[in-house]
């Protein structure tokens, strides 16, 4: 079943919209249809979007901090005993 859609956009981004679509060969909706017919839509993503999701691969592959293999309490026992100068 279709139903009807009204969506607000910049003018800029309609008349884009348009000519990808007739370059495509297909309407404006069918191409809108395409987009969220696949599981994973593709999103364009800022430049800071971009950044963070490279960052989180490479924290990833690093190997765990020692601190954090020691528990909370180990360690503030260990903070709270250091002799300071």
């Amino acid at each position: 079943m279709k139903t009807k859609l009204t969506l607000t956009v910049k003018k800029e981004i309609v008349e884009k919209a348009k000519m990808q679509a007739a370059k495509r060969g297909i309407s404006l909706s069918r191409m809108f249809e395409e987009i969220f017919e696949k599981e994973t839509p593709k999103v364009e993503k800022t430049q800071e979007q971009l950044a963070a999701a490279r960052f989180l691969e490479r924290l990833k592959k690093e190997s765990p901090i020692k601190a954090l293999e020691k528990s909370d309490k180990e360690l503030m026992r260990e903070h709270r005993d250091k002799k300071y100068v």
